[in-house]
């Protein structure tokens, strides 16, 4: 008995869902609900201290992921100290017996420990928007950079035009870092918690105060650099033809639901896009999705959407449609559900364009533009059918544990927990087979069994059959059980007419089984390098807290080169948290980039 495999046939174009996970669980979630890979972090050295992982689930991880052609890449993008840097080496070799197929780094000094059996991946906190940069990476070992999320669509393909051989990564969708990532230093400087250690305390979430410089409050307790979620999920079209080929999900930190219902959403997309231009391009990894669910990306946790950069600067308004960030609140707060008809003593009724469920977590803003939340104990539908913002809606009568202060008939409210879907995620919500089609054959010394690829050579006499074995054949050979493969066929020949005991058709089959779970993807190392300098680490001048490309005057409507009007106050602006402390806001309209200092005490 043996088994050979087939040299296939060039590839097309593979393109990569990549989505988070916390930990195995969720990783192994990612996987069942289409992800072509999972980026993971190990137990140290993470830029998400939060979301270590033992070696041991990642190991586990790499097993399940594989037998579906998908991949596990491991999070080591920290700055290190050079004490760390031994154990960070002894670390490297136990991700690589791991089996995981790359690594994520920003300490560049890292590349020297990477086993060469792993890929490098440029982690986006290695700060790569310029094509002198991605080609400095490719020519430096890495296969992979992971570009900043302020880059606009034709700024990625401009990259991808001078420096093609390199893959380039992009985020897609989820929380946005106001600053560059890799050039925060807001956390460390104010709480001694260090974003490029994995440690960061979310300065962007806080509230301000916005000074002019004569002292005059321009804002009082606004989030002005809580950015919108991004979402380009009507955009993976143009990312793919600008040269992408791996599309990623923000989210480390998230809970199970948000990766199943996201990652089921972008996968549906991908092979939608992949059905129109199937000459073209190909999923990197096998396997078809069912879901016990509609993928709804307006149901799971965003704080609002944004397309951020990647159709240029659009002309905004603060806390429009088009903006990007949302000064009233850090928070999620869903998707629009319905308004406040009247008001009762125990109940509000609702005009609402979708269902409520009893345990719904609904929010609003009051006249003061405060969130206020609340839980639904009980929701009762009360008609059908009525007219609302030029649409059909439902009344619905809703009871919640008390009536919410400035909660007046009006008021639009938004569902920031959605109980319905929650129930549906909280159980096995997708079943994920790779479709295997089977042909088998007689040969002068027995049977082979073909799968793509791969052919199993089975030795046994042949006896012809009395009657017609060819459906028991197929009955033994297409039993894949809890394997990851659906047998969709199993061809013949006309005349094939051969008694094959059940026994053998069932040894037949856990070869081919074992031979597809074992089939490896030819692994790309990363090039040999030369001497990695000493010090590594991202320089920066003393009091530079922050670099954007997100610019509070732009958002604020006050940007003359952009379209907006001509501001009345003085400058420089300053920022005030709470307990006092400020924050001198640089606009550098040269570079199109707001800088944020601190301030001398």
């Amino acid at each position: 008995m043996a088994c050979n495999i087939v040299n296939p046939l060039p590839a097309r174009r593979q393109l990569e869902l990549l989505a988070p996970a916390k930990d195995l669980e969720s990783g192994i979630a990612a996987i069942e609900h289409g992800a072509d890979a999972v980026y993971i972090g190990p137990p140290s050295y993470g830029a998400r201290a939060a979301a270590g992982n033992s070696v041991e689930d990642i190991a586990r991880l790499c097993v399940f992921a594989h037998s579906y052609g998908a991949k596990v890449y491991a999070t080591v993008n920290t700055l290190l100290r050079n004490d760390e840097l031994p154990l960070a080496g002894e670390l490297m070799s136990s991700l690589a017996d791991a089996d995981v197929d790359a690594v994520l780094i920003q300490d560049m000094r890292l590349l020297g420990l990477v086993p060469e059996r792993i890929a490098v991946h440029a982690s986006t906190q290695a700060d790569n928007r310029t094509a002198a940069k991605v080609r400095w990476l490719g020519e430096h070992g890495f296969r992979r950079a992971v570009l900043a999320r302020e880059l606009t669509i034709e700024e990625v393909a401009a990259i991808h035009r001078e420096v093609p051989q390199m893959e380039l990564e992009v985020f897609v969708h989820g929380a946005l870092c106001v600053s560059y990532s890799g050039l925060c230093y807001a956390s460390e400087h104010c709480f001694g918690r260090s974003a490029n250690r994995g440690e960061c305390a979310q300065f962007c979430r806080m509230k301000f105060d916005l000074l002019d410089a004569d002292g005059r409050e321009l804002q009082h307790q606004r989030y002005l650099l809580s950015l919108k979620d991004l979402n380009l999920s009507m955009e993976l079209g143009r990312l793919i033809e600008a040269g992408a080929v791996s599309f990623k999900i923000e989210g480390r930190l998230k809970d199970i639901s948000y990766v199943k219902n996201v990652t089921a959403a972008y996968s549906m997309l991908l092979d939608q896009y992949i059905d129109q231009h199937p000459d073209l391009y190909e999923r990197a990894s096998r396997g078809q999705c069912r879901y016990t669910f509609t993928p709804d990306l307006n149901r799971t946790f965003n704080r609002g959407y944004t397309t951020y950069f990647a159709n240029g600067r659009a002309a905004s308004t603060a806390n429009s449609d088009s903006s990007l960030a949302s000064f009233y609140t850090p928070k999620a707060i869903g998707m629009p559900v319905g308004v406040v008809d009247s008001m009762r003593h125990d109940s509000i009724i609702v005009l609402g364009n979708t269902a409520f469920s009893n345990g719904d977590g609904l929010c609003f803003f009051d006249k003061g533009k405060t969130l206020h939340g609340f839980r639904v104990n009980r929701a009762v539908q009360v008609s059908s059918s009525a007219q609302g913002h030029g649409e059909k809606c439902r009344l619905w009568q809703l009871f919640p544990q008390s009536i919410p202060e400035g909660l007046v008939r009006g008021v639009r409210l938004f569902r920031s927990n959605d109980q319905a879907m929650d129930s549906l995620l909280s159980r096995p919500s997708a079943e994920r087979k790779i479709p295997i089609s089977l042909t088998l054959n007689a040969t002068p010394e027995g049977f082979t069994l073909r799968c793509g690829t791969i052919v199993i050579d089975f030795p046994l006499e042949h006896q012809q059959a009395r009657t017609s074995q060819r459906e028991n054949i197929v009955a033994q050979l297409s039993r894949m059980g809890d394997t990851p493969f659906v047998c969709t066929s199993v061809d013949m020949a006309q005349d094939f007419n051969w008694f094959i005991p059940s026994s053998k058709l069932s040894a037949m089959r856990r070869m081919l089984v074992d031979a597809l779970l074992n089939q490896k993807q030819p692994k790309v190392t990363s090039v040999p390098v030369g001497d990695i300098p000493a010090d590594s680490g991202v320089h920066h001048e003393e009091g530079l807290l922050m670099q954007c490309r997100y610019c509070l005057r732009h958002e604020m409507g006050y940007c003359v080169r952009h379209g907006g009007r001509k501001a009345e106050w003085q400058e420089p602006l300053m920022l005030r948290l709470g307990d006092g402390s400020t924050f001198r806001l640089e606009f550098d309209c040269r570079r199109c980039q707001m800088n944020v200092w601190a301030c001398d005490d």
